[in-house]
């Protein structure tokens, strides 16, 4: 395709053969072949340029340049499957991390990123405020503690950061799925929940509720529910419970009550639903209801 577009526009350059200088002058474009191309600002024409963006994918050149690594992740995610020579040795994962915007450039944000992890960390940016990072770990490493990270740019930078961390996986030719599934999740996660550092786990059931229409979020609160739907005590009992993992001695001290006050309170909420929430499977399904907030 560029040699194609080539002998439509002249002036047509490859990302790596760029100079500094020129970039601002340039359009960008990422082509289906993941090659970046950049085409002179004086052949492109408002309808030249529609034409452009209807097929080619705008490349935004205000994000730091890849590198090799970071192209290499790109192209195996764009093209929906990993090179022949793309493999990776250690464990990886993605941490999808959303920022506030116009609060830090990408350039810096990066910088912060490289002074906090202890080797290089590929970053594939989705916009100019959110993006993946990928992990990658040793055999014998530490994990990094991400809610640590999030108090040192909060205090060295003043930013704003959500991050939704990934399982880690192997080998590269699952990464296309894994990197959409995470978009989505982070999606749902970031647009119901202020958690900071959040788990895929803990989207999954803001994910299993977004499936269902306005109607159903009704229908799942009352028959959940029931005359709790609107009991703002009980709710909030019900969601300290589920925090500290069905455990009534510490959502008693949570909760500032004591131990056999809350068992009354989970006695008679058992009585009057039908629903024991001690037990797993009842607490999950009382807790999805919760999430079904329906829209006005």
């Amino acid at each position: 395709m560029t040699d194609q577009l080539k002998k439509i526009y002249s002036s047509l350059i490859r990302y790596e053969e760029r100079g500094r200088e020129v970039d601002g002058a340039y359009h960008w474009f990422m082509t289906a072949d993941n090659d970046i191309i950049g085409i002179h600002e004086s052949e492109v024409d408002d309808k030249n340029l529609a034409v452009l963006t209807a097929f080619l994918k705008p490349y935004h050149n205000e994000f730091p340049e890849m590198t090799a690594e970071e192209v290499k992740w790109r192209q195996a995610i764009d093209a929906g499957f990993a090179a022949e020579d793309s493999e990776t040795v250690h464990p990886y994962r993605f941490v999808y991390f959303s920022i506030k915007e116009n609060q830090i450039s990408p350039e810096i944000f990066k910088e912060a990123v490289h002074d906090l992890f202890p080797g290089s960390v590929p970053i594939l940016w989705e916009n100019g405020h959110e993006g993946i990072l990928i992990e990658h770990t040793e055999i014998g490493s530490d994990n990094i503690i991400y809610e640590e990270i999030i108090d040192v740019l909060m205090s060295d930078l003043y930013i704003k950061i959500n991050f939704l961390v990934g399982p880690f996986k192997e080998g590269m030719e699952k990464a296309a799925s894994y990197h959409a599934f995470m978009k989505t999740a982070a999606a749902s996660i970031f647009a119901h929940s202020d958690k900071a550092v959040a788990n895929l786990s803990d989207a999954v059931p803001y994910m299993l509720i977004e499936g269902a229409d306005n109607s159903q979020h009704h229908i799942i609160r009352e028959m959940i529910l029931q005359d709790y739907a609107e009991d703002e005590e009980t709710l909030k009992m019900i969601d300290v419970f589920t925090r500290y993992n069905l455990n009534v001695s510490e959502t008693a001290k949570a909760l500032h009550l004591h131990r056999n006050s809350l068992q009354y309170r989970l006695d008679r909420f058992a009585e009057n639903t039908g629903i024991d929430i001690r037990k797993f499977h009842h607490a999950m399904a009382v807790y999805l209801a919760m999430l079904a907030t329906p829209s006005e």
